[in-house]
């Protein structure tokens, strides 16, 4: 049994993180800290675990944390916590530069920790079997994804979240969509980018010289117009993806199970880890400068783990 303490208070770890954690047969929630201690000891009172003041003590109480905060906030967490020894599970992005991803990655690789980046569709199972089997098949020539939403209505939960309102649907959406294409297409060596009414970002990846992806993303689009579509095409023909079924915390705990598995095997997966998850802060970098300079960016050597 694998004990968590669970980093944030918001209505994704409330209802999702929390919610995973507490019904999981291979975990437990040992305790919950937030930025708001109110909120935490709210949270921890629903779940009836210990509410912590200070992170570093959550920290050292468990053996795994769960976070579920601004991304700019989870990195600086996620490396305390595996340099402290304790697996990682985090949520996408890793973080909002790629300087900080790689500090994640450094600490995870340093104290041989086991982690998992929850790119929710990744382990929803319809999507994650679509996914090996184009991935088997090969031949793709590219994908074309539209991942809308439309968050900034009345009542949504995510609505005031200010890392969101700052970064847009490029940080937001845009690991989604990576998460889908990279396993298939693999590693993009370069980005173009152009902004698009309220608020959209359109991207084109190269990945290598064998295929060319195109993804449109959007945070502000009308309520009529949300979706989630992706299709790869090529010497096969095409292949779309399935919809998608199941829960988000359906999904969490099937991360959760990944990673308890890991932990009780000493294997390291590479699918959705912090290697993976650096590689999609790589992507969305070098996009987010392709769009402000108005310009193709090449992506570094070395970013290649693709899931």
């Amino acid at each position: 049994m694998l004990t968590f303490g669970l980093f944030g208070t918001g209505h994704w770890a409330a209802e999702v993180h929390a919610a995973a954690l507490a019904g999981h047969p291979g975990a437990r929630l040992g305790g919950v800290w937030g930025r708001d201690p109110a909120k935490a000891a709210a949270l921890a009172e629903r779940y009836g675990v210990p509410a912590f003041s200070d992170a570093d003590a959550l920290i050292g109480a468990v053996e795994a944390v769960a976070v579920a905060l601004p991304p700019d906030v989870q990195a600086d967490l996620a490396v305390r916590a595996a340099t402290a020894g304790r697996h990682l599970l985090l949520d996408k992005p890793l973080a909002l530069s790629l300087p900080d991803a790689d500090r994640v990655v450094q600490a995870a690789g340093q104290s041989g920790v086991a982690s998992v980046v929850f790119f929710t569709n990744r382990f929803r199972p319809a999507i994650a079997s679509f996914l090996a089997s184009a991935a088997a098949t090969g031949g793709w020539h590219g994908a074309r994804g539209v991942t809308y939403a439309s968050i900034f209505q009345p009542g949504n939960p995510y609505g005031g979240s200010a890392w969101r309102r700052e970064h847009g649907a490029l940080w937001d959406v845009g690991p989604h969509a990576l998460s889908l294409v990279l396993p298939v297409l693999g590693p993009v060596t370069r980005v173009a980018a152009m902004a698009g009414p309220r608020g959209s970002v359109h991207l084109t990846l190269a990945h290598g010289d064998a295929a060319t992806s195109t993804l449109s993303l959007a945070l502000d689009a009308p309520p009529a117009s949300t979706t989630v579509e992706l299709l790869f095409h090529g010497e096969e023909g095409i292949d779309v993806l399935p919809r998608r079924e199941g829960t988000p915390v359906d999904a969490l705990r099937l991360a959760v199970g990944q990673l308890c598995t890991e932990v009780d095997t000493g294997t390291r997966d590479q699918q959705c880890d912090v290697r993976f998850g650096r590689d999609v802060v790589a992507v969305l970098a070098a996009a987010q400068t392709a769009r402000e300079q108005g310009r193709t960016v090449g992506l570094p050597a070395g970013t290649g783990v693709t899931g």
